[in-house]
């Protein structure tokens, strides 16, 4: 059985730079940039890890009060910061949030991920920074999830899990040949998604649609044929 998670147990920022994690060479700037990073968790930062929530993706209005109060309805909180710029003042859209009893944690980042607050859907994952080893931020071209239009998405996390490679050796063909009575195959990562389902419609209808067309093309060559035999014998 190989060993494979959706989920980074170690960041390795080519790997993230990877949408299945199997890159050998980094295809942008910003990876090259997070394998030379020498990233040391910020000392200042305090509290436990363990019950520290990243909530991210906030409308900029929100404030530390309006926070408290959405997510204090799933446990009792220890401690929220709202990240600001030093210079401005401004919300960076971020905020960390701990929790008193791990129950609460996992409640909230069950409960609270795409929640809708003051019309921004947030994201709620554990923190990273202190517990995931080999973590490198976003400034310095690592983190997790991203944007598109970036051209820097990052996977392994929960906003973008890895895809299983194809390659992998154990796909769900083998195992159920294998048996093995555990019904692995009907892992949701090896399910065909609708994507693949619409290519393989789409090449289908591509498929009989050339059909149709090169029936089209016979007729209208015999046709021709036809007309040409008849204006001959109006000739004669």
């Amino acid at each position: 059985m190989v060993d494979w998670s959706p989920i980074a147990k170690l960041y390795d920022p080519l790997k993230a730079g990877s949408i299945d994690g199997t890159d050998v060479e980094p295809h942008d700037r910003a990876v090259w940039r997070a394998m030379g990073a020498r990233y040391k968790p910020n000392k200042g930062v305090v509290g436990d890890p363990l019950l520290t929530l990243f909530v991210a993706r906030l409308n900029p209005q929100t404030t530390e009060e309006k926070l408290h109060q959405v997510f204090s309805k799933y446990g009792d909180i220890q401690r929220l910061r709202l990240v600001r710029d030093i210079v401005t003042g401004f919300s960076k859209g971020y905020a960390f949030i701990e929790y008193k009893e791990e129950r609460s944690v996992v409640r909230a980042r069950r409960d609270a991920n795409k929640l809708l607050v003051e019309q921004h859907e947030v994201f709620v994952d554990f923190e990273q920074e202190r517990t995931l080893k080999g973590w490198v931020p976003r400034r310095l071209g690592g983190g997790l999830g991203g944007k598109k239009e970036s051209g820097q998405l990052r996977f392994g996390g929960r906003d973008r899990p890895f895809r299983k490679p194809i390659n992998l050796g154990v796909g769900p063909v083998q195992e159920r040949a294998g048996g093995g009575g555990g019904g692995g195959g009907g892992r949701e990562w090896d399910r065909p998604g609708p994507r693949d389902r619409e290519n393989r419609n789409r090449e289908a209808e591509w498929g009989s649609r050339g059909r149709r067309d090169d029936r089209d093309r016979g007729r209208e060559r015999e046709d021709r044929r036809h007309g040409d035999r008849s204006r001959n014998r109006d000739r004669r």
